[in-house]
């Protein structure tokens, strides 16, 4: 009879298993927490070397964001950040021309400042799109030895300068621009530094716009052909150590193992790749259309401030600069030396499957190929099956499936009855992942505890084996599909095979008898393990999930942690039959008591705080064809309450009292077309606003109004033909989208247009005062021989966005008049918990 024998009841046995398996969550907490201390000094104090300065980097992301502030695509802001970046490149060059003259180093470093206008499809949610850009801009700088073999193979690094219509954008993306200027300075400044292979430093200057910057470069700039590999640094949120979060070769894993503190895994990898989190990164035209792999880095903690206007120095965690910084110099330095693998990154890489699991876990970086993995996980299922034979496995099967049917299902009950029952949905959002993981694990462990009253009594030790059996079996099945994910198995699996093997051999001397050791040793890895998976993972789905539109949010929150958390703890279904039914009623009790307790403290929780705030979308619509003014609102969650301030809205601004409906939300809602295809997410809202009589639109004014002409108009009724140039101005607005139906044969966005009669999106991003851009097409006419084409037409006013535009708010009509008053409004009336994007727009049809 082992020590911690089965004899001991259940009160004993947690107290003498407790504090060990609490260790596990919370050195995984540690370690997922863990940032290094920012730098002040540029120099370190013990060496004279120079050092990644936290300090600075946020420095240069203060004066982004706040000093210049909103830098859409096509705005004055925009344009002012350009010519800073322009001006921190060129002394830059400067500094690093001194420090070569003074020094003799092979050193050289090159600035342009790309112009240049293009077309390209994006296809988003599964809908085909296309962009027009005109004169946007990238800058970029170069560091190499000097000599053409230096600069014939390079590393790019790319950030971002632009940010996305509501928010300035301080990590999002100008904590990673510092970065890269800071990484600059210490190269420049190391004494002896010169690179083997060049690196260029894209500072790309129009991805929230749907990544023209990095599209401009990618197909035109004349140095774009060197690049071998690409590492692009993001961000998604404003706390914690950054994710790599997808990785395309082998190579550039193994560069990414030799960082201070990596912190990546497979997991993250597939769950990207697999489209469930509807986001992209610029990475995507440089896998298209360089066709080279890289690293897609990402900072992601705290995302609930992901595009809001709290997207604000003072919101970024301490230390996050500094990982982040120090990090890319590591990859830098490795992948630019002598010797490294950058040269044999050919063309093609980009589109061939990764081969390889890799994963951190306390500190370590562990790599190794697929074919390796299913040697591994293959000896594990072998192992498994061997230590089963001797069990009653079917029954211990039988109990497991049950509990895991119960794991998830329990959860989904309590989610549908607190948000269709209770009126109660995503009650979990303002207090953050942790109050989500609150509220569904304990109804996670209850539903498997309850499952096991409706199977027969099993032997604990067959539950036990099937445990081991079924975490074997799905680590070698799902490695046999070239999932890397199944390591997730396999990291569980291998502690629970090896603590059964120990129990027969040395714990026990029963046949039978599982020791508390055995669940000790057991349980520790996976329960490790899965709290570094469940945590990261749960911060950015419970965010994303309350922002995906009219889904059933609470339920895809309670799956997941109901997954995550079945697998962080495999032993509570054999334990559940340790110590007989009696007790087991009881423990379902006790978890039942807790799970109703969770619901009713739940019930009672705001939805939204100051810091987890509602994003609510408004459109000031301005229509140049039918001459009325529109307020057009829209809310991209679930949670309740929102018709309810929609008719508050209405009254207070428009004097309405009657009934509103929301409108329909589809392809043909061109309403919301500046938002396509995100606007699919979207519950809409329209109020019609009463206009001022002595009102004078600026926007119908020939030459300076929002047009949609027809030049170079060819109709051939032989071939049944019509070709045609659609020129669109739009002096003043910015973000202009056509929509429009033909069957079109030929155009110059790509060389295949739908073969079909279909609905078409076209959206333009330009720089500030390109105010013109044309479509040339070649359509079939319609068998009714009508050439006329009807096209909806919509754009931003430049100077109506609040709070963007808050210091010329004179400037923006209407639309700004209203808004001050909104937003105040807002925020008393909510408390401070809504972040409203407020848009000025301009629409309407034509036929040309």
């Amino acid at each position: 009879m082992s020590l911690l024998s089965p004899r001991w009841g259940l009160r004993r046995s947690l107290l003498a298993i407790g504090p060990v398996l609490l260790i596990a969550p919370l050195l995984a907490l540690k370690q997922h927490y863990s940032l290094p201390e920012p730098e002040i000094s540029l120099f370190d104090a013990r060496t004279g070397l120079p050092q990644i300065s936290e300090a600075r980097i946020l420095g240069y992301a203060k004066y982004l964001s706040e000093d210049i502030g909103y830098r859409t695509v096509g705005t004055y802001e925009h344009a002012l950040a350009d010519d800073w970046m322009v001006e921190q490149a060129e002394a830059a060059k400067r500094h690093c021309e001194s420090v070569v003259k003074a020094s003799g180093r092979r050193l050289e470093c090159e600035v342009w400042r790309q112009q240049g206008s293009g077309t390209h499809r994006f296809d988003m949610m599964s809908k085909r799109l296309y962009k027009s850009y005109q004169n946007l801009t990238n800058i970029i700088v170069r560091l190499s030895d000097g000599t053409p073999e230096g600069k014939a193979h390079a590393l790019l690094l790319n950030s971002h300068l632009d940010s996305t219509l509501p928010s300035p954008g301080a990590a999002d993306d100008a904590i990673s621009v510092g970065i890269m200027l800071d990484c600059i300075r210490v190269l420049v400044d190391t004494p002896g530094w010169s690179p083997a292979h060049a690196v260029v430093f894209l500072f790309n200057h129009a991805e929230e716009s749907l990544q023209d910057g990095s599209h401009l470069f990618s197909t035109q700039h004349p140095i774009a052909h060197t690049v071998r590999a690409v590492i692009n640094l993001e961000a998604a949120g404003t706390t914690g150590r950054e994710l790599l979060f997808q990785a395309t070769s082998e190579e550039m894993v193994e560069a990414y193992s030799h960082v201070p503190r990596p912190f990546g895994t497979i997991f993250a990898n597939d769950v990207f790749n697999s489209g469930v989190l509807l986001s992209d990164t610029d990475f995507r035209q440089f896998e298209e259309y360089l066709d080279v792999p890289g690293l897609d880095i990402a900072i992601v903690g705290n995302s609930y401030l992901y595009h809001m206007r709290k997207d604000l120095v003072e919101n970024i965690e301490a230390g996050v600069a500094q990982n982040m910084g120090e990090n890319t110099l590591a990859l830098i330095r490795h992948l630019t030396a002598a010797g490294s693998a950058l040269p044999t990154l050919k063309a093609g890489f980009a589109h061939k499957r990764m081969h390889m699991v890799y994963f951190g876990l306390m500190g370590r970086f562990f790599i190794y190929r697929f074919s390796t993995a299913k040697v591994l996980y293959g000896a594990l299922f072998a192992g498994a099956l061997a230590l089963a034979r001797g069990h009653a496995v079917g029954a211990g099967v039988r109990a497991v499936g049950t509990g895991i049917l119960g794991s998830m299902l329990v959860p989904n009950l309590v989610a549908l009855v607190m948000q269709r029952g209770l009126g109660k949905g995503m009650s979990w959002f303002a207090g953050g992942h942790f109050a989500a993981i609150g509220l569904y694990a304990p109804a996670t462990l209850l539903g498997a505890m309850v499952s096991q009253l409706l199977v027969p009594a099993t032997d604990e030790k067959a539950v036990f084996a099937a445990i081991v059996l079924l975490q074997a079996a799905a680590a070698f099945g799902i490695q046999l599909l070239n999932i890397g994910s199944a390591a997730a198995f396999f990291i569980s699996g291998l502690p629970l095979f090896a603590s059964l093997l120990l129990n027969n051999v040395a714990l026990t001397t029963r046949r039978g008898e599982v020791s508390l050791w055995a669940y000790t040793l057991g349980q520790f890895l996976p329960l490790l393990t899965g709290t570094l998976i469940m945590v990261p993972t749960v911060e950015v789905f419970v965010p994303l999930t309350g922002r995906l539109g009219d889904v059933p949010a609470d339920n895809i929150v309670a799956s997941l942690i109901a997954f995550l958390g079945a697998q962080a703890l495999p032993l509570a279904v054999p334990f559940a039959h340790r110590f007989g039914r009696q007790t087991l009623r009881r423990m379902v009790l006790v978890l039942a008591a807790l799970t109703l307790a969770n619901m009713a403290l739940y019930a009672r929780r705001d939805v939204f705080d100051a810091m987890h705030q509602k994003r609510l979308f408004v459109l000031h619509l301005e229509n140049v064809t039918t001459h009325e003014h529109h307020l057009h609102i829209a809310s991209a969650d679930g949670a309740p309450g929102f018709h309810e301030l929609v008719h508050d809205i209405m009254t207070e601004f428009a004097g309405l009292q009657t009934a509103i409906e929301p409108v329909v939300m589809d392809d043909y809602n061109s309403d919301w077309d500046s938002l396509y295809p995100f606007s699919a997410f979207l519950s809409p809202y329209k109020i019609e606003l009463p206009k001022d009589a002595s009102y004078a639109s600026p926007w119908i004014a020939e030459g300076t109004g929002f047009s949609l002409e027809a030049v170079d108009d060819v109709t051939d009724l032989v071939a049944g033909t019509r070709s045609l140039t659609v020129k669109i101005n739009h002096p003043g607005l910015i973000w202009t989208v056509i929509a429009f139906d033909a069957h079109v044969l030929q155009w110059n966005l790509d060389k295949n247009p739908p073969a079909e009669f279909a609905r078409h999106h076209v959206k333009e991003a330009s720089f500030y005062k390109a105010d013109a851009w044309t479509l040339e097409l070649v359509v079939r006419l319609p068998a009714s021989g009508e050439r006329g084409i009807g096209f909806n037409f919509i754009g931003l006013q430049e100077k109506a966005m609040w709070p963007a535009k808050r210091a010329v708010k004179e400037q923006g009509g209407p639309a700004m008049v209203l808004f001050e008053r909104l937003d105040a409004w807002l925020d008393e009336k909510t408390g401070g918990t809504v972040d409203a994007l407020l848009m000025g727009c301009v629409a309407g049809t034509a036929v040309v």
